[in-house]
């Protein structure tokens, strides 16, 4: 039996805005959206190019589910997005105006910044060595 994680939740206050960071803002692609009910939207984004993981971007329907938009992870490093050129996505993320919280760095497993999601979720840009 093989298995691989196909989706990974991640809550929102707005589809169309979420859309439009992950699609124009990190470059990723628009798999699916489908809408389940007059509120409710079944939404896909996942890097383009890429054969792992999609997103699925979830309006959150509820005071707890809305406290959990942009800290999902407790401060902590959400997603990793991984690459095979840094300098490149790097420069291209900044000049789509990502807004960056650290300056680049070497380190022992590969080249990494981290970057906020437009709700402030932490992402590690990485190229592994």
């Amino acid at each position: 039996m093989s298995q691989r994680i196909a989706q990974f939740t991640l809550l929102v206050a707005d589809y169309d805005a979420a859309i439009a960071f992950y699609t124009h803002k990190l470059g990723f692609t628009l798999l699916e959206d489908t809408p389940l009910s007059p509120t409710k939207r079944w939404v896909l984004v996942a890097p383009s190019g890429g054969t792992g993981s999609a997103l699925l971007l979830a309006l959150a329907d509820n005071d707890a589910q809305h406290r959990c938009i942009g800290n999902q992870a407790g401060g902590r490093v959400l997603l990793f997005l991984y690459t095979n050129d840094f300098w490149r996505d790097y420069q291209r993320m900044l000049a789509r105006h990502v807004e960056f919280k650290e300056k680049p760095r070497e380190e022992a497993y590969g080249t990494v910044a981290v970057f906020s999601d437009l709700y402030g979720n932490l992402w590690d840009l990485l190229e592994p060595k």
